[in-house]
């Protein structure tokens, strides 16, 4: 029976009674379960795709000399278990040195960095940083909302997918989602990076990044009114608006005959849903309902 047939459906686990025995008959039998062994030890998955197993054989062909035939399936095995290591080396010293952060819908939490530092998390937002390398390179992934009290020391950076915050020691807000990227400074000098853009913000100051428009003014507060429990907004899409407050609430919002790119102007309070809804729609002249407990329909109010 053709080995590299036996091998193709052993990585697949689709080996038939028969099949089964004529591969434990294979000279190299031992030694590929041994791997495949090493490989669970790591939470590594087995090479199991055909397209996997033909790449790696059409690589080692390639390396053949006409004069010495080679057996390519230790090689092959040899080469997977390089990965399975490099897979595990990146695990446990980098992927799992990270301290993440989560936070669930309503949910704010202050988390204090190892140089005194502290960043607060708005809802439904997440913040990854190494905390063993803290002092060396003071960076933090930011993906949502949060703000920033930042001792002074060696640059800071806050990465997001939309840009990137420089700063030596400040406070700040930083909030990214989706099409939304603002940063809003409070206190020394941030740098914001973004597409093509540099922007260097002194206290008060803020840039917005909102479907593809650039915009900078000024701070309304002295701090971020999120973390007093209100949700504040400055002519921003009114879908924005809803979506934040189902961050807020754990609700699903559904808007009926609402232009999603009508702009708000106002906030919402955290702690009362009928009366966040009621900040929001009667401003904009519409109703609402409150189908259930995580359920809200929004349309406009009949005349």
């Amino acid at each position: 029976m053709d080995q590299d047939y036996l091998i193709q459906k052993w990585l697949a686990g689709e080996l038939t009674p028969e099949e089964e025995k004529a591969f434990e008959a294979m000279e190299d039998a031992p030694f590929l379960r041994e791997i495949a062994g090493d490989a669970t030890k790591f939470r590594a998955s087995q090479f199991s795709r055909a397209r996997q197993y033909d790449d790696f054989k059409k690589v080692l062909n390639a390396h053949k000399t006409p004069v010495r035939k080679l057996n390519w399936v230790r090689p092959l095995m040899r080469i997977a278990s390089i990965f399975v290591l490099g897979f595990a080396l990146y695990y446990f010293f980098i992927y799992d040195s990270l301290t993440q952060v989560e936070t669930q819908f309503g949910e704010k939490v202050t988390i204090d960095l190892p140089d005194g530092s502290a960043v607060t998390v708005n809802a439904l937002s997440e913040i990854a940083y190494n905390e063993k390398n803290w002092n060396g390179d003071r960076k933090i992934r930011l993906e949502g909302e949060a703000f920033f009290d930042v001792a002074k020391g060696k640059q800071f950076v806050v990465s997001t997918p939309t840009g990137e915050v420089t700063v030596l020691g400040t406070e700040f807000n930083v909030r990214q989602r989706d099409s939304f990227f603002e940063v809003k400074c409070f206190e020394g000098t941030v740098k914001v990076n973004f597409e093509d853009h540099e922007t260097i913000l002194d206290q008060g100051d803020k840039v917005r990044w909102y479907n593809g428009v650039l915009e900078q003014g000024e701070n309304t507060y002295s701090v971020p009114q999120w973390t007093k429990n209100v949700s504040d907004f400055q002519r921003v899409g009114v879908v924005e608006v809803f979506a934040e407050l189902e961050r807020q609430y754990g609700v699903k919002v559904t808007l009926e005959n609402v232009g999603g790119e009508r702009l708000f102007t106002g906030g919402f309070v955290h702690d009362n849903l009928d009366n966040a809804l009621k900040s929001i729609t009667v401003p904009l002249d519409l109703d609402y309902v409150i189908l259930e407990t995580d359920k809200v329909r929004v349309k406009p109010r009949e005349k």
